[in-house]
């Protein structure tokens, strides 16, 4: 392994850095044996982007592993860096000659998001990143792909004959998808403040879910089958005009508010954020998907920074019975009607933090009176397998030695989850959020009153991780 960077550090120092990384974050503990033996291998060099020869110290440090490693010139280029460095960065590496395959041999690219700010500069970053990588090179990493949760969906989809004919309009009411974040922006206001929520969780995390959630099954479980699957269901997302986007959207931005019993401080008096900002830290959006499958069912997205827990789940309301033959038999609610009072079914897949399956209806209540209660059926990586899942990163890094693209996003899926975006960004200019009501929601709450009526409006309801 090579890190490589501007500032000018030696060896022992990178290596040092990287032992407290692994010693605060890993996962499993850290033997001295296997250490050492990783470490030996283990180099820094300086490189310059100003210079022509600024590249000379990468290319001998990768030269030398070569020679040392039997590495071939296969070679993984991580862009840990600014978006704004990864274009100027590429074409350096080409101009170096050091993006080129080896005969029977790789080079690839992992690029992480933001993969441009709207369609138009995602468009253009594909295109400039082809001038030094080929598309099967590139390695757009999004590190909800490699959640187990999100790769068992694949399985619990396709590979159980009961899901699969109830997974449509049909009998799926709707489809509630939420990326919960009880953490600010930490540290990272700046960054923020160019993204905001639809930026950073919205066009990348939540419409991959979307996609996997919506897509039909492929004939095989070949990368390109699987992606092409993928795109064709973000093609089916119907855009949201700019006359519909306070309709089909909710903006917020938190206030101070106490979290896990301690307060902490608005959105604007974060470190790098604008007194007066308007930038959304909350989205709720409702999504149409216009084909044969989804017509008619509308899957609900939100996300939101200061929020009462850390969940991401997925949520599928299947549709109520068409009759209640119970209803005479079950405790109502003045002015509700009699099937409103047994709860509909609900499949909740638990993303993180605690990974797992579960599925809600109805069963009677012992006792002599016909009653009905909800109750869960659960499944648990945890409990059920006793064995600690991989993390997304390490998932997908493997797959990325391995030259496996399945679980990374193409160019195409990025294009067409901005034209998605895109299309919200453009109806959130013409219509600017209202400076007196900003900031709408409490840190600790479960995002701004609106998002709530925005549900009531389609007699629906959050589900509360």
């Amino acid at each position: 392994m090579i890190g490589a960077g501007r500032t000018e550090i030696t060896d022992s120092e990178f290596r040092a850095d990287m032992r407290k990384g692994l010693e605060a974050y890993s996962r499993i503990t850290l033997r001295k044996d296997v250490w050492e033996r990783f470490a030996a291998s283990v180099r820094y060099v300086t490189y310059g982007t100003d210079s022509p020869d600024g590249f000379d110290a990468l290319r001998a440090a990768l030269e030398a592993a070569d020679n040392e490693r039997g590495t071939a010139g296969n070679r993984i280029f991580y862009f840990s860096t600014p978006p704004s460095a990864v274009v100027p960065l590429a074409d350096r590496l080409a101009t170096a000659g050091l993006t080129t395959q080896p005969e029977d041999g790789f080079v690839r690219a992992i690029i992480e998001k933001p993969f441009g700010r709207d369609l138009r500069s995602a468009r253009e970053l594909n295109e400039r990143l082809h001038g030094a990588f080929t598309e099967d090179q590139i390695y757009r990493i999004d590190h909800y792909l490699g959640k187990e949760t999100v790769q068992n969906l694949l399985v619990f989809r396709f590979a159980n004959g009961i899901f699969e004919p109830l997974w449509n309009r049909q009998y799926i009411d709707h489809v509630q998808i939420t990326v919960a974040e009880s953490i600010g922006v930490e540290g990272r206001g700046s960054y923020y403040e160019e993204a905001g929520a639809l930026r950073d969780i919205v066009q990348n995390h939540i419409m991959q879910l979307v996609a996997i959630v919506g897509m039909e099954a492929p004939s095989n479980f070949d990368a390109e089958m699987l992606r092409d699957e993928k795109v064709k269901l973000l093609r089916a997302v119907r855009p949201i005009h700019p006359d519909d986007a306070l309709s089909h959207s909710v903006r917020g931005q938190y206030s101070a508010g106490i979290i896990d019993d301690e307060k902490v401080p608005r959105y604007r008096e974060e470190r790098g954020v604008a007194p007066e900002s308007l930038r959304e830290t909350f989205v709720a959006l409702k999504v149409d998907i216009d084909n044969w499958r989804w017509a008619g069912t509308p899957f609900y997205l939100r996300t939101g920074k200061r929020l009462p827990k850390r969940a991401t789940e997925i949520a599928i309301q299947f549709r109520r019975v068409p009759h209640s033959p119970f209803s005479g038999s079950v405790p109502v609610a003045a002015g509700a009607m009699p099937e409103d009072a047994i709860d509909p079914n609900l499949l909740l897949l638990h993303i993180q933090p605690d990974e797992g399956i579960s599925l809600r209806f109805g069963a009677k209540l012992p006792g002599q009176a016909l009653r009905i209660e909800s109750v869960n059926m659960e499944f648990m990586y945890g409990t059920a397998f006793r064995k600690q899942s991989p993390d997304a990163y390490e998932r997908l890094l493997l797959d990325c030695m391995r030259g496996d693209p399945t679980l990374f996003a193409r160019e195409d899926e990025v294009e067409e989850a901005w034209r998605f975006c895109t299309a919200i960004l453009d109806g959130w200019r013409a219509h600017p959020p209202d400076r007196v009501n900003c900031p709408n929601y409490e840190a600790g709450t479960w995002g701004p009153q609106e998002s709530v009526d925005f549900m009531a409006r389609d007699g629906r309801a959050w589900h509360r991780p």
